[in-house]
């Protein structure tokens, strides 16, 4: 059986390497991107002078023929399921028995005028990366469109070369739709602490044309003209599917799958920051363009073209990013504008950097999720007191638990319990601190 895969990214290799696993299927992985699998959350390291782009490659150029997964350079225009066939823009065919479309995603387009002009881009790809790299060479200022996680992260590239930036953000703070009030007000601060020029409730009018093709400055819905020579488009992404409109496979925001992955065409699966499940679990949504689900629902995919059944659970929502020097996680359900039955603990540094916050049911006193800035916990630790519904108090006295290398780091645990004492006007006391070995049979219990 020929499987082919759409897509070279976490989720379309994940599904190759299980299927391997799995099977002695004939695998074809296409790419029209890259030659090689790399690391996307590592482009801006490359762009930093962190890395090298060989480095962002997990997978030595060998591996791939030695575990016989077949690579093909191309761009796919069209998928006729009616003969199992893909049809490339070079003319070429590929037949295939089962297909995995795990195309990603593309940078957001609001229809700006000037938004197809050389020097603007998005973040998202290597030939993004090589823009951003091309236009740089003398670059005196750039601007960015977009308060999300892409958006910081170019900011902090170009501010890495000293390349001034201005920041639009919509919002009237950084990404107030998915951080509560006071960590956005914490990534504000810090915006501007890295000589960034962040214009809140602002937002892109038009790009300007130089004359030759080229942005040259942006103009604001507020009137104001910034000259620049690069303009980074970082307003989210969408599904990228605009190949498949002709196809007969049903597509929403996404390409529309089951709990097992599965379209609405036999043998043709999507997966990814492409695929939209069709019925997803509670407080999760329907797209999720995150790394770690990619790469479980590319192992999902890989069972079940193998013949062995298995529905794709995502688990407990996880997402981790860094904010220049801010390192963020977040575990379970932590809402920018809480439920009334969602309290919280809330503890902050005074140096203004760091927080802890815990989420629990104000009925139940379950508790639901854990925000952290600056401050880092075990996940496993996090994941099964969320899974296991935990009382608040119980997780409150035992958050040394959750330290991650407390012998190296300040631990702040009898602060937050601290907060909560104040709040529910009760005495508890904190567990001394935990070591490595006591976190472990914890988890094994």
């Amino acid at each position: 059986m020929h499987i082919a895969i759409i897509g070279n990214g976490i989720s379309g290799i994940t599904a190759a390497r299980f299927i391997r696993k799995l099977s002695d299927h004939t695998i074809t992985v296409i790419s029209a991107e890259s030659d090689y699998f790399f690391s996307r959350t590592a482009l801006m390291y490359i762009y930093m002078g962190h890395m090298r782009k060989e480095d962002t490659q997990p997978y030595e150029n060998w591996f791939w023929e030695k575990n016989r997964i077949n690579l093909k350079s191309g761009f796919v225009e069209k998928v006729n399921h009616q003969n199992n066939e893909l049809i490339f823009a070079n003319g070429d065919q590929l037949k295939y028995d089962k297909l995995i479309i795990a195309c990603g995603s593309t940078p957001n387009k609001f229809g700006w005028p000037g938004q197809d002009l050389d020097a603007v881009h998005g973040m998202y790809s290597m030939q993004d990366l090589d823009a951003m790299e091309k236009h740089s060479e003398g670059l005196k200022q750039a601007v960015i469109v977009g308060g999300g996680l892409i958006g910081i992260e170019m900011a902090e590239m170009f501010h890495s070369r000293h390349i001034p930036v201005t920041f639009l953000v919509r919002e009237n703070s950084f990404w107030n739709g998915v951080l509560p009030a006071e960590e956005s007000a914490m990534i504000n601060r810090h915006i501007f602490e890295n000589h960034i020029d962040l214009r809140l409730e602002t937002e892109l009018k038009e790009i300007v044309d130089d004359g030759n093709g080229k942005a040259c400055a942006a103009i604001t819905n507020k009137g104001d003209r910034i000259d620049c020579g690069f303009v980074g488009l970082t307003a989210g992404v969408h599904p990228n599917t605009d190949f498949l409109k002709e196809s007969g496979i049903e597509m929403q925001r996404g390409i529309v799958v089951n709990e097992f992955l599965e379209t609405n065409i036999p043998n043709i699966y999507a997966i990814g920051d492409c695929a939209q499940i069709q019925e997803p679990k509670p407080g999760r949504r329907p797209v999720e363009a995150i790394w770690y689900t990619g790469r479980m629902m590319g192992e999902t995919v890989a069972y079940n073209i193998c013949n062995k059944k298995v529905a794709y659970d995502p688990g407990i929502w996880f997402n981790s990013a860094k904010f220049f020097e801010i390192e963020y996680q977040v575990y379970g359900t932590v809402l920018a504008k809480a439920p009334e039955n969602h309290l919280s603990i809330y503890w902050e540094h005074a140096d203004g950097k760091k927080s802890i916050r815990v989420i629990y049911d104000k009925n139940t006193n379950e508790v639901l999720g854990f925000n952290l800035m600056g401050v880092r916990f075990r996940h496993e630790v996090c994941e099964k007191w969320l899974r296991e519904k935990t009382n608040v108090e119980v997780v409150l006295q035992d958050l040394a638990l959750a330290n991650f290398d407390p012998e190296f780091y300040k631990t702040h645990e009898h602060e937050v319990l601290k907060i909560y004492n104040q709040q529910s006007g009760k005495n508890l006391t904190s567990k001394k601190k935990r070591s490595w070995s006591q976190a472990f049979n914890f988890l094994q219990s």
